[in-house]
């Protein structure tokens, strides 16, 4: 697929691209995107560059990780990024995260529910998936603003920086969303206890 730029009220979010190299490698010096995150630790300018000239292309061509960069629509520098990664037919994961100068402001919840409408209008998306290390209190309040039902905790469920962790995990479908569904969805029965 080819990279396509979204808007919301405030922001666009685009393909990253190389000249946002030093906006990256500056933001993902972060401590808390070095901790929750599978960023490199620590995080150089070639991981920044590998990032933009290898991960980010590669995923659009292979349509199996949508990268955006997001800016505000007044202008300004790279304030976030985040992505849709393919997890099997019709089931896409929700990853992000936001320069500490511009968190509490909403942005995160703007974006995600952004790429959420776009993978369920169009990527035929039945299943949302996201997922955070138990702990990442932030990252879960996002989720649960975009209205994400918290499934519960996989233990090992997620790999970072070679240690597996235990992760909180999550979905979205359409019809949280007042979507049709791409296939029929038959919910479980409340069955009583055995």
């Amino acid at each position: 697929m080819e990279p396509i730029t979204l808007t919301t009220d405030r922001l666009r979010l685009r393909n990253p691209v190389p000249g946002d190299a030093e906006a990256v490698y500056g933001i993902c010096q972060d401590p808390g995107i070095r901790r929750w995150t599978t960023v490199p630790d620590p995080y150089t300018r070639q991981d920044a560059d590998f990032f933009l000239n290898r991960l980010v292309p590669d995923g659009w061509r292979e349509d199996t990780e949508y990268a955006f960069a997001a800016e505000l629509l007044t202008g300004g520098p790279l304030l976030a990024a985040a992505s849709l990664s393919g997890r099997g037919p019709g089931v896409w994961e929700v990853g992000y995260w936001l320069d500490p100068e511009h968190r509490g402001n909403g942005h995160m919840t703007e974006i995600v529910r952004a790429l959420a409408h776009w993978a369920f209008t169009g990527l035929g998306c039945t299943r949302l998936v996201w997922r955070a290390e138990v702990g990442n209190t932030p990252s879960r309040a996002v989720a649960e603003r975009v209205g994400f039902l918290v499934e519960g905790v996989q233990r090992a469920g997620l790999i970072n920086k070679g240690t597996l962790r235990d992760c909180w995990t999550g979905a979205l479908l359409p019809s949280d969303f007042g979507l049709p569904s791409p296939l029929p969805y038959l919910p479980a029965r409340d069955l009583p206890a055995v």
